[in-house]
């Protein structure tokens, strides 16, 4: 063997070696289900609810935490998004816990710069949704879920980067 062909065989090697190494370091594990304490590292977020129990006069825009525990992520915020739009566990909902967030709506983008959180959702957010009860309380439940952190101060949302015209009752 020429030390050429040696030397390549060795650098397919080591490729080879490396590629599964870094295939390893990226494996995702199966996350735990909504309520669900998940294993490994994990902080509490809040997603916040409408609840008729604790607002019986339906004002629309009165929200109410629930506590979940997730994986620790520097992305904190988009994991709280994700946790309020899959909706309250079973034992949240015979407690009255709701949503009126359609199934199906996906987190685009979000930002967070200068106290700003802007968060782009997919046209699910707004698919059939008419009033301006209904208008105020997913915006109400995506702000305050949002303004639980320090480094929130305003939330704009938008819909496939659209920002005028969204969510009108």
């Amino acid at each position: 063997m020429t030390k050429q062909t040696a030397f390549l065989a060795t650098t397919i090697s080591l490729v080879a070696i490396l590629s599964g190494a870094v295939g390893f370091l990226f494996l995702k594990s199966p996350s735990p289900q909504i309520g669900e304490p998940p294993t490994g590292l994990t902080i509490k977020v809040k997603a916040f609810f409408s609840n008729n129990n604790l607002d019986p006069e339906v004002t629309c825009v009165k929200v109410f935490p629930v506590d979940r525990e997730i994986l620790k992520t520097p992305a904190v915020g988009l994991a709280a998004l994700r946790e309020l739009i899959a909706g309250p566990t079973s034992a949240e909902k015979r407690m009255g816990y709701g949503t009126v967030i359609n199934p199906g709506v996906v987190v685009q983008k979000l930002t967070i710069e200068s106290g700003v959180a802007s968060v782009d959702f997919n046209e699910e957010l707004e698919r059939q949704v008419g009033g301006s009860c209904r208008v105020s309380a997913i915006r109400a439940q995506i702000e305050e879920t949002l303004k639980q952190f320090s480094t929130v101060k305003e939330v704009i949302i938008s819909i496939n980067g659209r920002t005028q015209d969204i969510l009108q009752p």
